[in-house]
């Protein structure tokens, strides 16, 4: 996935916690479709359901990389800065 930047000479690297942001939010994203075509195809649940509290966990955690990402674009940053990169100005 591209986040539209170019760090260190055009080299891309994304740092471990940008990698699982846009790896949650591309799961609560597919979830959420899927939820759309048939509510009971929620796979949090099915994969969870036995453990409400790790489903309400999943839940918490794509909602934090939702406002990461928010934050990432309000402040147009590389994506590298929780590494220590440059943001563009």
């Amino acid at each position: 996935m591209e986040s539209g930047c170019n760090c260190k000479g055009g080299e891309h690297k994304c740092c471990w916690i940008g990698f699982i942001t846009k790896l949650l939010l591309v799961i609560g994203g597919l979830n959420w479709g899927l939820i759309a075509i048939n509510p009971e195809w929620n796979l949090v649940t099915l994969a969870l359901g036995q453990w409400p509290v790790a489903v309400q966990v999943v839940y918490g955690l794509v909602g934090l990389a939702a406002l990461m990402m928010i934050v990432k674009m309000v402040m147009k940053c590389c994506g590298k800065k929780c590494c220590g990169g440059q943001c563009k100005k």
